[in-house]
């Protein structure tokens, strides 16, 4: 038995953290089993089809890295015209968003494969104990999460309802969303597969040959050549000094990281305690400059890496002088080795489809227009797509160590913000975790709005966080505004 603390998407995915840490598994194999039983049961928000960043802690001194498991550009020896296999939805979630969606709109998934490259470097238990929770969940059934009923409302028609498969999955007969148990016909066969060929069964064999073939004869992009050639990433974690914390987070190509850090060195070690209104108006200049720089400039910028390293340096150098000018799910798990596993993950707001012979719905990621600022297919074949996650871990000079992060399109940033700014000005985790937040929505545009949360809402994020202290004693914090759960395992 392993002693660890997670913070999961729901009680499910608590509970298969629980129980890999009861077989002998360590915070790697914690998150990891728990974010596969999210992709089975966060219907709409996650899938299996789903790219992801995972940022690890080693245990002793080992250096923080992040797997970078995002999206790729489809189309390998295609005509990359707009296709005649998506449209478009307007929806008031999150705010209101406009989502492509249909067969067109499906990007090179990762998750797995991002999972996989941490198993190795980190993980314990055999990789098919990891999978076995998820496992147990698709053959059993599960209800809907609040999470995915709350993101089913707005769009289980609109988006969830074209595909035959994916609306008798989700629909009474009514027409309305389901309240029974849902069991995806051929999930668990998937799930078997993956258990048993590993990771990479997303990207080469029968399971890659189905989904490809299924996306393909509907008119998208992807195909099974798309799926061979992916590739996870493993970069250094962009690490930035708290306090007396080592703060790692997610590199570029990810833009989320690059923000995350952006924002926590302007703050300025505020607030000092509690929150007083003068540090959340600071907050909100901040949130303009970042988020405004992030709109005008890195979304834009054809050289990721150059343009956040030129920011941060500018941040550094000019620091308060710099404030005058979309679907996702979070794990995080720490062990009392020093371990810690951060692991963010996201389908976009899902393409509507299952595909055929795997009871896995397919991401929208090339349909997500917040993150396409080049259009539907404005990358060439094999390029990362832009990301807002930051899964973070960080160290304390004390030897405390710390796992968080959270979904939320574009308030991922400013949710970890919040609830980092205020535990490491002394705020116990769950407090900091649980304050209200504000966050600037469209930063310098004409239309732009402060946000400011007057009760707890599903729209300001879904932090979740660990924490082993010095004394070894662990502990966890879910954010109330989803359903999320927190096990801590004890020796």
């Amino acid at each position: 038995m392993s002693a660890l603390a997670v913070a999961a998407p729901s009680e499910a995915a608590a509970d298969a953290a629980r129980d890999v840490a009861l077989a002998g598994g360590n915070a790697v194999d914690a998150a990891l089993a728990a974010a596969l039983v999210a992709m089975v049961n966060e219907v709409g928000i996650v899938s299996l089809s789903s790219g992801a960043f995972v940022t690890v802690q080693p245990a002793g001194t080992g250096t923080p890295y992040t797997v970078d498991g995002w999206m790729d550009m489809p189309g390998r020896g295609r005509d990359l015209q707009p296709s005649v296999a998506t449209w478009d939805v307007t929806t008031e979630y999150g705010g209101g968003v406009d989502i492509t969606i249909g067969p067109g709109s499906v990007a090179v998934h990762g998750s797995l494969a991002a999972f996989g490259e941490a198993h190795r470097r980190d993980g314990r238990l055999p990789w098919a104990d990891v999978v076995a929770p998820a496992l147990a969940v698709a053959r059993t059934g599960f209800l809907l999460t609040s999470a995915s009923r709350y993101y089913l409302d707005f769009v289980h028609d609109d988006i969830f309802g074209w595909d035959p498969a994916s609306r008798a999955a989700l629909h009474g007969p009514g027409g309305e969303v389901t309240t029974d148990p849902i069991v995806l016909p051929d999930l668990a066969a998937s799930l078997e597969i993956v258990a048993g060929d590993g990771p990479d069964a997303l990207h080469r064999g029968e399971l890659a040959d189905r989904i490809a073939a299924d996306v393909l004869a509907r008119g998208g992009i992807l195909g099974a050549g798309d799926l061979a050639a992916y590739r996870p990433v493993v970069r250094p974690a962009l690490v930035t000094r708290v306090g007396g914390w080592s703060l790692a987070t997610t590199p570029p190509p990810s833009v989320g990281g690059v923000c995350l850090t952006a924002m926590l060195r302007l703050m300025d070690g505020r607030p000092h305690g509690d929150w007083e209104s003068a540090d959340v108006e600071h907050l909100v200049r901040v949130q303009r400059a970042v988020l405004g720089h992030r709109l005008e400039v890195l979304d834009r910028s054809t050289d990721l890496e150059a343009a956040a390293a030129s920011y941060l340096a500018l941040v550094d150098r000019d620091h308060v002088a710099v404030l005058e000018s979309g679907s996702t799910a979070h794990v995080s798990a720490t062990d009392r080795s020093g371990e810690a596993c951060s692991v963010t993950f996201s389908s976009g707001y899902g393409s509507g489809m299952i595909a055929a012979g795997t009871g896995i719905w397919l991401n929208n990621c090339l349909g997500e227009q917040e993150l396409n600022p080049r259009g539907l297919y404005g990358s060439a074949p094999g390029t990362r797509l832009l990301s807002n996650m930051a899964p973070t871990v960080a160290r304390h000079d004390d030897g405390s160590t710390l796992a968080i992060g959270s979904p939320g399109a574009d308030r991922i940033t400013t949710a970890i913000v919040q609830a980092l700014a205020g535990f490491t000005s002394g705020l116990p985790l769950q407090a900091a975790v649980d304050h209200p937040r504000v966050h600037v929505h469209r930063a310098g545009r004409p239309d732009e709005v402060v946000r400011r949360e007057t009760g707890h809402t599903m729209y300001f994020g879904g932090v979740g966080a660990t924490l082993c202290d010095a004394r070894g004693q662990l502990s966890a914090a879910a954010d109330p505004r989803r359903e999320g759960a927190c096990r801590v395992v004890e020796r």
